[in-house]
């Protein structure tokens, strides 16, 4: 282990083991803090999330991208703290913790039976998310996880899942699919970050006026199962409580191949979380590149 990566793994163990002890209101200005002066330094991140949001708000003066990176990173950092204190959470606070609208879409769907796939973007905080479905409805649910450096890192995020009630997958190795489909053939719960494609399987989807990647798993879980796709979006407000939105579900085309029926719902998919992301941009924690114009810039504009 490098002396990065031993310093890397020596924060968010801090991070978990400090920042849960604080009281809330404390938590919040030291989150802000913390995002204030990240934003000011103007670091690669920062300038990647302005750009991302230039996207996003193609019309927005270079002033108003800055005030809404700002924004972001509140938002991002308001994640991290969330993050670092809801082992100690109440299951009374996980439970009043978020409030989604259309939430039925998900209740309807996991009585059929059939399995679920939920979709999500990097947005608001998706771990809270997930304790409040294994706490508020009280179901258990099946997820992956990006192998991180050091590997005592990921060790600490699985343990953090898994104690918040979710069964934690490794993204790489190749078991994972079959694992998800087996749970959903099952009957159960599968939810996955999915605007981000880790791999070189991804399917090309439009996304706010360019070509991005994103992963092609829910769409061929939805296909091989006949579990239903939904996707949901996340978003923070002025109150302790974070909002979301389960949207309807994400029907198998009748017809095409498997790779035509991929690309139709995976863009079916990426247009649900750009109609999250466009009414809450600073909620979506996008510090990577993610259009290929930017991954490769000899494509250019689409």
């Amino acid at each position: 282990m490098t002396v990065q990566e031993r310093l890397t793994d020596a924060l968010y163990g801090a991070g978990w083991g400090a920042v849960k002890k604080l009281p809330e209101p404390v938590a919040v200005r030291l989150g802000q803090t913390i995002a204030d002066l990240a934003w000011q330094r103007r670091g690669k991140g920062v300038l990647r999330l302005e750009s991302n949001y230039a996207r996003v708000r193609p019309d927005a003066s270079p002033e108003q991208l800055r005030e809404l990176s700002r924004a972001g990173m509140r938002s991002y950092l308001r994640y991290w703290m969330e993050s670092f204190r809801l082992p100690a959470w109440s299951k009374e606070r996980v439970r009043g913790g978020f409030d989604p609208i259309d939430v039925h879409h998900l209740t309807d769907a996991l009585a059929s039976g059939k399995g679920v796939v939920l979709a999500l973007p990097h947005m608001g905080n998706w771990d809270l998310a997930g304790a409040w479905v294994t706490t508020k409805l009280d179901t258990p649910f099946t997820t992956v996880a990006e192998r991180l450096k050091p590997e005592t890192l990921y060790d600490r995020f699985v343990a953090y899942r898994q104690g918040l009630g979710m069964e934690v997958l490794p993204h790489s190795g190749g078991t994972a699919f079959g694992t998800l489909a087996r749970r959903l053939r099952d009957g159960g719960l599968v939810c996955l970050v999915a605007e981000r494609d880790l791999s070189a399987n991804g399917v090309e989807v439009d996304f706010f006026g360019d070509r991005i990647r994103i992963p092609a798993g829910p769409s061929l879980l939805a296909q091989q199962t006949g579990a239903l796709l939904l996707p949901v979006t996340l978003w923070y407000d002025d109150s302790p409580v974070m909002r979301g939105r389960v949207h309807p579900p994400i029907e198998v085309p009748a017809s095409g191949t498997r790779a035509e029926k991929t690309s139709v719902m995976a863009q079916a998919l990426a247009d649900a979380f750009a109609t999250g992301i466009a009414d809450h941009p600073e909620d979506w924690h996008m510090l990577q590149r993610l259009w290929l114009a930017d991954l490769d810039p000899a494509r250019g504009p689409a």
